[in-house]
Protein backbone atom coordinates (compact mmCIF):
# COMPACT_ATOMS: atom_id res chain seq x y z
CA UNK A 1 0.00 0.00 0.00
CA UNK A 2 1.10 3.34 -0.94
CA UNK A 3 2.63 5.60 2.13
CA UNK A 4 0.56 8.56 3.11
CA UNK A 5 3.43 11.20 2.44
CA UNK A 6 3.49 14.21 5.08
CA UNK A 7 5.06 17.70 5.27
CA UNK A 8 5.51 18.82 9.14
CA UNK A 9 5.02 22.90 9.43
CA UNK A 10 5.92 23.84 12.49
CA UNK A 11 7.96 26.91 14.43
CA UNK A 12 8.72 24.82 17.56
CA UNK A 13 11.68 22.11 16.41
CA UNK A 14 10.44 20.06 19.21
CA UNK A 15 7.26 20.05 18.09
CA UNK A 16 8.25 18.88 14.42
CA UNK A 17 10.43 16.13 16.12
CA UNK A 18 7.43 15.14 18.21
CA UNK A 19 5.11 14.74 15.25
CA UNK A 20 7.91 13.12 13.27
CA UNK A 21 8.10 10.45 15.66
CA UNK A 22 4.33 10.03 16.61
CA UNK A 23 3.73 9.63 12.45
CA UNK A 24 6.86 7.50 11.62
CA UNK A 25 5.28 4.55 14.35
CA UNK A 26 2.47 4.40 11.80
CA UNK A 27 3.37 2.17 8.67
CA UNK A 28 0.72 3.83 6.38
CA UNK A 29 2.28 7.39 6.88
CA UNK A 30 6.06 8.55 6.04
CA UNK A 31 7.09 11.97 6.94
CA UNK A 32 9.10 13.25 4.25
CA UNK A 33 10.00 16.83 5.42
CA UNK A 34 9.43 18.94 8.04
CA UNK A 35 9.69 22.99 7.36
CA UNK A 36 9.95 25.69 10.32
CA UNK A 37 7.62 27.64 8.82
CA UNK A 38 5.49 28.34 5.51
CA UNK A 39 8.70 29.74 3.43
CA UNK A 40 10.60 26.87 4.04
CA UNK A 41 7.30 24.66 3.63
CA UNK A 42 6.84 26.33 -0.27
CA UNK A 43 10.68 25.57 -0.96
CA UNK A 44 10.12 21.67 0.08
CA UNK A 45 7.06 21.28 -1.91
CA UNK A 46 8.91 22.33 -5.41
CA UNK A 47 10.63 18.77 -4.64
CA UNK A 48 8.34 17.07 -3.59
CA UNK A 49 4.20 17.28 -2.72
CA UNK A 50 2.62 15.97 0.36
CA UNK A 51 -0.57 14.03 0.28
CA UNK A 52 -0.81 16.09 3.90
CA UNK A 53 0.32 19.07 5.75
CA UNK A 54 -0.09 19.46 9.43
CA UNK A 55 0.27 23.21 9.60
CA UNK A 56 0.55 25.59 12.98
CA UNK A 57 -0.62 28.71 13.00
CA UNK A 58 1.46 30.85 14.71
CA UNK A 59 4.94 31.10 12.86
CA UNK A 60 7.53 33.45 12.10
CA UNK A 61 7.45 35.33 7.94
CA UNK A 62 4.07 33.70 7.54
CA UNK A 63 1.24 32.80 9.67
CA UNK A 64 -0.43 29.55 8.97
CA UNK A 65 -3.56 31.21 8.03
CA UNK A 66 -2.06 33.28 5.68
CA UNK A 67 -0.17 29.96 4.16
CA UNK A 68 -3.66 28.22 4.15
CA UNK A 69 -5.40 30.75 1.85
CA UNK A 70 -2.69 30.72 -1.02
CA UNK A 71 -2.48 27.02 -0.73
CA UNK A 72 -6.31 26.68 -1.05
CA UNK A 73 -6.28 28.95 -4.47
CA UNK A 74 -3.11 27.46 -5.87
CA UNK A 75 -2.36 23.79 -4.77
CA UNK A 76 -5.32 22.46 -3.02
CA UNK A 77 -3.64 19.86 -0.41
CA UNK A 78 -5.51 18.22 2.72
CA UNK A 79 -4.36 20.37 5.75
CA UNK A 80 -4.54 18.95 9.58
CA UNK A 81 -3.90 22.12 12.12
CA UNK A 82 -1.70 21.57 14.99
CA UNK A 83 -3.01 23.88 17.66
CA UNK A 84 -3.05 25.13 20.94
CA UNK A 85 -5.69 24.23 23.92
CA UNK A 86 -5.90 28.11 24.33
CA UNK A 87 -8.95 30.28 23.12
CA UNK A 88 -6.93 32.12 20.87
CA UNK A 89 -5.59 29.14 19.22
CA UNK A 90 -9.02 27.57 19.15
CA UNK A 91 -10.44 30.52 17.30
CA UNK A 92 -7.97 30.49 15.00
CA UNK A 93 -7.93 26.62 14.15
CA UNK A 94 -11.59 27.00 13.51
CA UNK A 95 -11.23 30.22 11.52
CA UNK A 96 -8.52 27.52 9.52
CA UNK A 97 -11.21 25.28 8.90
CA UNK A 98 -13.31 28.20 6.82
CA UNK A 99 -10.60 28.34 4.86
CA UNK A 100 -10.34 24.53 3.72
CA UNK A 101 -8.52 22.84 6.43
CA UNK A 102 -10.05 19.67 7.14
CA UNK A 103 -9.04 18.66 10.92
CA UNK A 104 -7.83 19.80 14.00
CA UNK A 105 -5.46 18.06 16.45
CA UNK A 106 -3.83 19.36 19.65
CA UNK A 107 -0.07 19.86 19.95
CA UNK A 108 2.02 17.19 21.33
CA UNK A 109 2.62 17.37 25.00
CA UNK A 110 5.09 15.14 27.59
CA UNK A 111 3.08 13.42 30.23
CA UNK A 112 2.45 9.72 31.10
CA UNK A 113 3.05 6.60 28.63
CA UNK A 114 -1.04 6.57 28.41
CA UNK A 115 -1.47 10.23 27.12
CA UNK A 116 1.37 9.63 24.87
CA UNK A 117 0.00 6.63 23.12
CA UNK A 118 -3.42 7.99 23.06
CA UNK A 119 -2.41 11.41 21.43
CA UNK A 120 -0.51 8.96 18.80
CA UNK A 121 -3.28 6.88 18.13
CA UNK A 122 -5.64 9.85 17.77
CA UNK A 123 -3.24 11.90 15.42
CA UNK A 124 -2.39 9.46 13.18
CA UNK A 125 -6.09 8.10 12.63
CA UNK A 126 -6.70 11.96 11.88
CA UNK A 127 -3.45 12.28 9.08
CA UNK A 128 -5.08 8.84 7.49
CA UNK A 129 -8.70 10.49 7.70
CA UNK A 130 -7.33 13.89 6.23
CA UNK A 131 -5.60 11.62 3.56
CA UNK A 132 -9.00 10.16 2.41
CA UNK A 133 -10.46 13.65 1.63
CA UNK A 134 -8.48 13.82 -1.73
CA UNK A 135 -10.84 11.01 -2.91
CA UNK A 136 -14.03 12.46 -1.63
CA UNK A 137 -16.46 10.27 -3.46
CA UNK A 138 -14.39 7.06 -2.95
CA UNK A 139 -14.08 5.21 0.31
CA UNK A 140 -11.51 2.79 0.84
CA UNK A 141 -11.18 1.18 4.27
CA UNK A 142 -7.47 1.89 5.72
CA UNK A 143 -5.15 -1.10 7.04
CA UNK A 144 -5.08 0.36 10.59
CA UNK A 145 -2.23 -1.16 12.63
CA UNK A 146 -3.42 -1.59 16.48
CA UNK A 147 -1.48 0.23 18.60
CA UNK A 148 -3.58 -0.42 21.53
CA UNK A 149 -6.68 -3.06 21.95
CA UNK A 150 -9.48 -0.86 20.02
CA UNK A 151 -12.43 -1.04 23.11
CA UNK A 152 -16.09 -1.08 22.71
CA UNK A 153 -19.16 0.72 24.57
CA UNK A 154 -18.82 -2.51 27.32
CA UNK A 155 -16.36 -0.63 28.65
CA UNK A 156 -18.23 2.80 29.82
CA UNK A 157 -21.90 1.42 29.69
CA UNK A 158 -23.69 -2.35 29.32
CA UNK A 159 -25.82 -3.02 26.74
CA UNK A 160 -29.32 -2.17 27.22
CA UNK A 161 -32.43 -4.34 28.32
CA UNK A 162 -35.29 -3.82 26.68
CA UNK A 163 -37.62 -5.15 29.66
CA UNK A 164 -36.10 -2.76 31.97
CA UNK A 165 -37.34 0.13 29.55
CA UNK A 166 -39.27 3.01 31.64
CA UNK A 167 -42.37 4.29 29.32
CA UNK A 168 -42.08 8.00 28.31
CA UNK A 169 -42.89 9.74 24.57
CA UNK A 170 -40.14 12.39 25.19
CA UNK A 171 -38.05 12.33 22.15
CA UNK A 172 -34.54 12.68 20.98
CA UNK A 173 -31.55 13.18 18.82
CA UNK A 174 -28.25 11.16 19.02
CA UNK A 175 -25.93 12.45 16.28
CA UNK A 176 -22.24 11.15 15.54
CA UNK A 177 -19.63 12.95 12.90
CA UNK A 178 -15.74 13.04 12.26
CA UNK A 179 -14.13 14.42 9.31
CA UNK A 180 -15.62 16.90 7.30
CA UNK A 181 -18.33 16.55 10.26
CA UNK A 182 -17.76 20.37 11.59
CA UNK A 183 -19.48 21.65 8.53
CA UNK A 184 -21.60 19.27 8.15
CA UNK A 185 -22.99 19.62 11.55
CA UNK A 186 -23.50 23.36 11.19
CA UNK A 187 -25.14 22.98 7.76
CA UNK A 188 -27.96 20.61 9.91
CA UNK A 189 -27.88 22.76 12.93
CA UNK A 190 -28.80 25.84 10.86
CA UNK A 191 -31.63 24.02 9.46
CA UNK A 192 -33.82 23.25 12.77
CA UNK A 193 -36.54 25.27 13.52
CA UNK A 194 -36.27 26.73 17.36
CA UNK A 195 -39.32 24.32 18.11
CA UNK A 196 -36.85 21.15 17.35
CA UNK A 197 -36.23 18.16 19.97
CA UNK A 198 -33.04 17.73 22.40
CA UNK A 199 -29.92 16.78 20.82
CA UNK A 200 -26.83 15.41 21.98
CA UNK A 201 -24.01 15.47 19.49
CA UNK A 202 -20.44 13.94 19.44
CA UNK A 203 -17.88 15.27 17.04
CA UNK A 204 -14.45 13.86 17.14
CA UNK A 205 -12.59 16.68 18.50
CA UNK A 206 -9.73 17.73 20.88
CA UNK A 207 -9.63 18.90 24.47
CA UNK A 208 -11.07 22.44 24.35
CA UNK A 209 -11.71 23.07 21.36
CA UNK A 210 -15.57 21.92 21.80
CA UNK A 211 -16.56 24.99 23.26
CA UNK A 212 -15.36 27.01 20.81
CA UNK A 213 -16.77 25.06 18.20
CA UNK A 214 -20.22 25.13 20.03
CA UNK A 215 -19.96 28.79 20.56
CA UNK A 216 -19.98 28.92 17.12
CA UNK A 217 -22.79 27.08 16.11
CA UNK A 218 -24.70 29.20 18.73
CA UNK A 219 -24.03 32.55 17.57
CA UNK A 220 -25.74 31.29 14.12
CA UNK A 221 -28.02 28.74 14.82
CA UNK A 222 -31.74 29.21 15.69
CA UNK A 223 -31.54 26.67 18.35
CA UNK A 224 -29.10 26.88 21.23
CA UNK A 225 -25.76 25.28 21.30
CA UNK A 226 -22.93 24.29 24.19
CA UNK A 227 -20.61 22.14 25.05
CA UNK A 228 -22.39 19.64 27.19
CA UNK A 229 -21.68 20.14 31.01
CA UNK A 230 -22.03 16.97 33.68
CA UNK A 231 -26.27 16.60 34.34
CA UNK A 232 -26.98 18.84 31.48
CA UNK A 233 -30.49 18.37 31.19
CA UNK A 234 -31.82 17.71 27.43
CA UNK A 235 -34.37 20.31 26.61
CA UNK A 236 -36.34 20.68 23.12
CA UNK A 237 -34.83 24.04 21.45
CA UNK A 238 -31.29 23.04 22.18
CA UNK A 239 -28.32 21.18 21.29
CA UNK A 240 -25.63 19.64 23.51
CA UNK A 241 -22.23 18.99 22.13
CA UNK A 242 -20.19 16.26 23.78
CA UNK A 243 -16.62 18.34 25.17
CA UNK A 244 -13.31 17.14 23.53
CA UNK A 245 -11.44 14.04 26.00
CA UNK A 246 -14.70 13.32 27.85
CA UNK A 247 -17.18 10.32 26.90
CA UNK A 248 -20.77 11.65 27.05
CA UNK A 249 -24.00 9.47 27.86
CA UNK A 250 -27.67 10.03 27.28
CA UNK A 251 -29.27 9.35 30.51
CA UNK A 252 -32.75 9.24 32.00
CA UNK A 253 -34.33 10.36 35.29
CA UNK A 254 -38.25 9.04 35.10
CA UNK A 255 -39.35 10.89 31.95
CA UNK A 256 -36.74 13.58 31.85
CA UNK A 257 -33.39 13.14 29.81
CA UNK A 258 -29.79 14.07 30.86
CA UNK A 259 -26.20 13.85 30.15
CA UNK A 260 -23.55 11.90 32.12
CA UNK A 261 -19.99 13.56 31.45
CA UNK A 262 -17.13 11.20 32.31
CA UNK A 263 -13.97 9.73 31.43
CA UNK A 264 -12.59 6.30 30.34
CA UNK A 265 -10.67 4.45 28.40
CA UNK A 266 -10.44 5.20 24.09
CA UNK A 267 -13.49 3.74 22.62
CA UNK A 268 -13.85 2.67 19.27
CA UNK A 269 -9.95 4.57 19.18
CA UNK A 270 -11.95 8.13 20.30
CA UNK A 271 -13.49 9.94 23.21
CA UNK A 272 -15.50 10.88 23.05
CA UNK A 273 -16.66 8.05 20.82
CA UNK A 274 -20.42 7.91 18.91
CA UNK A 275 -21.09 4.00 19.94
CA UNK A 276 -20.84 4.76 23.66
CA UNK A 277 -23.38 8.18 23.04
CA UNK A 278 -25.63 5.58 20.24
CA UNK A 279 -25.50 3.03 23.20
CA UNK A 280 -27.00 4.98 26.20
CA UNK A 281 -29.55 5.80 23.35
CA UNK A 282 -30.40 2.69 23.01
CA UNK A 283 -30.75 2.05 26.44
CA UNK A 284 -32.42 5.06 28.42
CA UNK A 285 -34.32 6.25 25.02
CA UNK A 286 -34.93 2.92 23.08
CA UNK A 287 -38.01 3.71 20.69
CA UNK A 288 -38.10 7.47 21.29
CA UNK A 289 -34.75 8.22 19.95
CA UNK A 290 -33.22 9.10 16.48
CA UNK A 291 -29.91 8.80 15.66
CA UNK A 292 -27.97 10.35 12.77
CA UNK A 293 -24.65 9.39 11.83
CA UNK A 294 -22.49 11.54 9.57
CA UNK A 295 -19.45 12.21 7.60
CA UNK A 296 -16.29 10.25 9.17
CA UNK A 297 -13.38 7.92 8.56
CA UNK A 298 -13.33 4.82 10.49
CA UNK A 299 -17.06 2.95 12.23
CA UNK A 300 -17.55 4.89 15.62
CA UNK A 301 -21.15 4.74 15.92
CA UNK A 302 -21.62 1.73 13.60
CA UNK A 303 -22.25 -0.94 16.25
CA UNK A 304 -23.96 1.88 18.82
CA UNK A 305 -26.08 2.32 16.13
CA UNK A 306 -27.39 -1.39 15.53
CA UNK A 307 -27.90 -1.79 19.34
CA UNK A 308 -30.64 1.74 18.47
CA UNK A 309 -31.96 -0.25 15.97
CA UNK A 310 -32.85 -2.92 18.30
CA UNK A 311 -34.36 -1.20 20.96
CA UNK A 312 -37.01 0.62 17.84
CA UNK A 313 -35.04 3.77 17.23
CA UNK A 314 -34.91 5.42 13.51
CA UNK A 315 -31.62 6.12 12.04
CA UNK A 316 -30.49 8.20 9.29
CA UNK A 317 -27.20 8.15 7.87
CA UNK A 318 -25.41 10.84 5.50
CA UNK A 319 -25.62 9.81 1.70
CA UNK A 320 -21.88 9.20 -0.03
CA UNK A 321 -22.19 12.26 -2.23
CA UNK A 322 -22.50 14.87 0.58
CA UNK A 323 -19.73 13.20 2.63
CA UNK A 324 -16.11 14.17 3.23
CA UNK A 325 -15.67 10.96 3.93
CA UNK A 326 -17.98 7.78 3.99
CA UNK A 327 -16.39 5.86 6.57
CA UNK A 328 -19.05 5.81 9.57
CA UNK A 329 -22.35 6.02 7.56
CA UNK A 330 -20.78 3.33 5.16
CA UNK A 331 -20.17 1.11 7.99
CA UNK A 332 -23.50 1.86 9.96
CA UNK A 333 -25.25 0.79 6.99
CA UNK A 334 -22.98 -2.48 6.65
CA UNK A 335 -24.19 -3.48 10.01
CA UNK A 336 -27.38 -2.74 9.15
CA UNK A 337 -28.50 -0.09 11.99
CA UNK A 338 -29.63 2.13 9.75
CA UNK A 339 -33.42 3.28 8.09
CA UNK A 340 -32.72 6.01 5.89
CA UNK A 341 -29.62 6.94 3.76
CA UNK A 342 -30.08 10.64 2.73
CA UNK A 343 -28.30 13.86 1.77
CA UNK A 344 -27.25 16.32 4.02
CA UNK A 345 -29.45 18.79 3.16
CA UNK A 346 -32.91 16.43 3.91
CA UNK A 347 -31.65 15.04 7.11
CA UNK A 348 -33.05 18.08 9.20
CA UNK A 349 -36.71 17.59 7.99
CA UNK A 350 -36.90 14.47 8.48
CA UNK A 351 -35.73 14.21 11.67
CA UNK A 352 -38.05 16.68 12.31
CA UNK A 353 -40.36 14.76 10.99
CA UNK A 354 -39.48 11.48 13.06
CA UNK A 355 -40.17 13.27 16.08
CA UNK A 356 -43.40 14.29 15.32
CA UNK A 357 -42.42 17.92 15.32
Amino acid sequence: MKKIKVLIVDDSAVVRQTLEQILNTDRQIEVIATASDPVVAAQRMKTEIPDVITLDIEMPRMDGITFLKKLMTQHPLPVVICSSHTGKGSKAAFKAMEYGAVEIISLPKIGTKQFLQESSILICDVVRAAAQTKRRYVYRKPVIEQVAPKYTADKILAKADPRMMVQTTEKVIVVGASTGGTTALQVFLEALPLRSPGFVVVQHMPENFTTAFAERLNAVCRVKVKEATDNDPVVPGQVLIAPGNKHTLLKRSGVHYYVEVKNGPLVSRHRPSVDVLFRSASRYAGKNACGVIMTGMGDDGAKGMLEMKETGATNIAQNEATCVVFGMPQEAIKAGGVDLVLPLNKIPGRVIDVCGY
